[in-house]
């Protein structure tokens, strides 16, 4: 499991735009990394939407957003597709790196108990170190949280 003010392990996912996503390819750059419940459903689309129309701001402090689900890649190429998101999705189904970053829990969806991805952002800077994370995200403002926090690195 990560931890706070520690080194993240490499790891790879495939990726949108028929890539694999190595972190340690991209350790020159902050690396923000937002997990989120499921493609195309309007809590995921907003937030999505939110890290897109900032995104040029997150260029600008040496980021690179990525958003993890356990959706198919296909899922996130059609979702991708659809929101216009200048940034890549990276498919986990087999919770591999969910696990990694210890998001996956027990909701309440309509009364009933589902396992599932805890809305959490973490941020990776230019030397592989976690040095933030959000966990149990409510979307509103949460973008801006964000932005506030990498002009701090």
């Amino acid at each position: 499991m990560i931890t706070l003010d520690h080194p993240v392990e490499n790891f790879s996912l495939p990726s949108t735009g028929g890539q694999e996503f190595i972190l340690a390819d991209h350790l020159d750059k902050n690396v923000i990394v937002y997990f989120y419940p499921k493609d195309d459903t309007p809590g995921c689309t907003t937030e999505g939407q939110d890290f897109r129309d900032q995104w040029q701001a997150f260029v600008e402090k040496n980021c690179i957003i990525v958003g993890i689900s356990r959706d198919t890649l296909k899922s996130h190429e059609n979702f991708k597709a659809k929101m216009q998101f200048p940034f890549e999705l990276l498919s986990d189904t087999d919770e591999k790196i969910c696990n990694l970053f210890a998001v996956m829990k027990m909701k309440n969806m309509y009364g009933k108990q589902v396992r599932g991805i805890e809305r959490s952002t973490f941020i990776i800077d230019a030397q592989g170190i976690l040095r933030k994370e959000w966990r149990g995200v409510k979307v509103p403002g949460h973008v801006q949280e964000v932005l506030d926090f990498v002009a701090t690195i």
